[in-house]
């Protein structure tokens, strides 16, 4: 009760604060978050298209200063995340994900969350509990939901390239950058109708800010994007594009109310600063993480599509 106490106020004051600084109507800075986003996207896009290793490095480096944001976050609420088997688990899965599939994505997970259990057992009792369920939460919303895009690269035939792709780019990258293209489209086009047209938000304890009037935006814009993607890159029927842009959509608005929740329960606004425009790490991979899961069951299911 005396940590519920103190960790009250402060989140009245940033609150306060907010409050004292208006924000945009659907709260983000357009021209910053268009840069910062664009620069990202062709960073990911180049190591994904010509250099696959390098962009399961990116994901896992992106995965590393989103564990980072959580730790801090969470420490300034009173629980200590145990950091280092979760930054070691956080840099395995996306790695064992790639080389070995699912079931090494799955053992990785398994033992990370061991190590959690045994590393925080060494520590003594105190906040245990607290410090071991935040470990594990901590790995399976990060790491272990952004290494199924990585998933997407692996070759079951044992071949998976450390180096660049021996015999050019396979489906699995341009699955990966269809999904990236959706999550931009959700992003930007509801972010677009949202500020122009949002009068009903979706859920108002939660992002009072996102409206289902830009939810209706992303999923137009975004099963526009969607349908050319699947048609002219993946050489998919048109209503995969239609399937893929609504699930993903979905998914990443789902990742985006699942941050906005824990962030509202920490008393923050922004994980970090590191983003001009999106805040933090996990105020951009919010979506991906959630979608990366996602893409990776849909393109399964469309597959002989």
């Amino acid at each position: 009760m005396d940590q519920a106490k103190e960790s009250s106020g402060p989140r009245v004051r940033r609150r306060g604060k907010q409050r004292d600084n208006p924000t945009p109507k659907a709260g983000r800075n357009l021209p910053a978050a268009t840069v910062s986003g664009v620069g990202m996207l062709v960073c990911v896009l180049g190591g994904l298209l010509f250099l696959p290793l390098g962009f399961v490095l990116v994901t896992a480096t992106f995965a590393i200063f989103g564990v980072w944001e959580i730790f801090r976050a969470l420490e300034a609420a009173g629980t200590r995340l145990p950091i280092v088997p979760v930054m070691v688990g956080t840099v395995a899965m996306p790695i064992a994900a790639y080389f070995g599939g699912l079931e090494s994505l799955l053992f990785a997970m398994l033992a990370s969350s061991v190590a959690v259990l045994l590393w925080r057992t060494l520590e003594g009792a105190a906040g245990s509990a607290r410090s071991i369920f935040a470990g594990v939460f901590t790995l399976s919303w990060v790491p272990f939901l952004i290494s199924f895009a990585a998933l997407l690269l692996h070759t079951p035939d044992g071949e998976t390239p450390i180096g660049l792709w021996p015999d050019g780019i396979p489906p699995g990258a341009w699955q990966i950058a269809t999904l990236l293209l959706l999550v931009v489209a959700n992003d930007t086009f509801g972010y677009l109708v949202g500020a122009s047209l949002g009068k009903h938000p979706m859920a108002p304890k939660i992002s009072p800010k996102k409206t289902w009037e830009g939810f209706a935006g992303s999923i137009a814009g975004a099963v526009v994007v969607g349908v050319l993607a699947t048609v002219f890159v993946l050489g998919k029927p048109w209503w995969v594009g239609v399937v893929l842009a609504v699930g993903m959509v979905a998914a990443a608005t789902a990742g985006d109310l699942a941050e906005s929740m824990v962030k509202r329960e920490l008393g923050i606004k922004d994980m970090s600063s590191i983003l001009p425009g999106h805040g933090g790490v996990m105020d951009r991979l919010d979506s991906i993480v959630f979608a990366s899961p996602a893409a990776f069951i849909l393109f399964s299911a469309v597959a002989g599509a």
